[in-house]
């Protein structure tokens, strides 16, 4: 028997607390209307006081939080870090986020930080081995654990199954949930040249508790065609159309704006909001 579901009070779309906007984010005695939730990587906060304390303090006041990770490197072969994982365990308890997620990569090699979300062979051999991990950082955090689907521009070995299929025999073996980022699949199936609605049948989309979207950049290298995941740009019309599919067969789970270079102005991120809200609206049958 599986586990139950999560309860999940989240519901929406929100954003990602960056430092640049934490001063208007946090200007008045409210919410910023149009942003129904923050999520927050709590590797930048863990350890910290100062301005990175207070923007937190007045986070957890304001909004509800999702947490998201970047370091467990649930895919390596280094020992997970058990201080880390204590340190996660507070820190996810403190903000009250009903799950927490990381990246289905790996991110450092014999204790020294990547600083960068690598690709995993998509080999049988590691989905027990990657699962076990999953299964035993979500027994320190306390809280339910989802993996994200991560970008990648080459496979590490030849793979042995597809990124879908290995996606989901990982969260079936783990039982673990899924954060399932939109635009990185959407990536992955122009680069690969794959088709992204098959990908989306073959994930587990029941496991979804919250969806990612950014933008991405397009290059031309010797007459070929790549677009890299950036953060840096608009959220493109066919990844709006493939979130709108996606919600409709997901439900209501909570919607993510992902921006981290070129970050503009506060409204206009707003108003990318309100057209993601009213997607989700759409999609899942809720009035905005």
């Amino acid at each position: 028997m599986g586990k139950p579901p999560v309860a999940n009070q989240t519901m929406g779309v929100g954003l990602g607390l960056r430092w640049e906007l934490a001063d208007e984010l946090f200007a008045g005695e409210s919410r910023v209307d149009g942003i129904d939730f923050l999520e927050v990587s709590p590797e930048n906060y863990i350890g910290r006081g100062g301005a990175f304390a207070t923007h937190l303090e007045k986070a957890c006041a304001h909004y509800p939080i999702l947490t998201h990770g970047l370091t467990l490197s649930v895919g390596g072969y280094d020992d997970l870090d058990a201080g880390y994982l204590e340190g996660l365990r507070a820190f996810v308890a403190r903000v009250k986020s009903p799950w927490h997620s990381d990246h289905l990569c790996f991110g450092s090699v014999r204790g020294t930080m990547m600083h960068d979300l690598l690709p995993i062979a998509f080999n049988a051999s590691e989905v027990d081995r990657i699962a076990d991990r999953i299964k035993r950082a979500e027994d320190v955090i306390g809280v339910p654990f989802a993996i994200e689907n991560i970008s990648f521009y080459m496979h590490p070995e030849t793979p042995q199954m597809s990124e879908a299929e290995f996606v989901a025999r990982i969260c079936e073996r783990a039982d673990c949930k899924l954060m399932l980022d939109v635009n990185n699949a959407y990536v992955n199936s122009v680069n690969f040249g794959f088709d992204v609605d098959e990908w989306m049948r073959t994930v587990p989309l029941e496991r979804v508790v919250q969806i990612h979207v950014a933008g991405h950049d397009e290059f031309t290298e010797e007459g070929e065609r790549v677009i890299v995941d950036t953060h840096g740009a608009p959220v493109c019309d066919p990844v709006l159309a493939l979130l709108e599919r996606v919600l409709s067969k997901t439900g209501p789970v909570p919607v993510l704006l992902e921006r981290d270079q070129a970050i503009p102005p506060l409204p206009v991120l707003i108003a990318e909001l309100h057209a993601l809200k009213t997607i989700w609206s759409r999609a899942v049958g809720v009035l905005s």
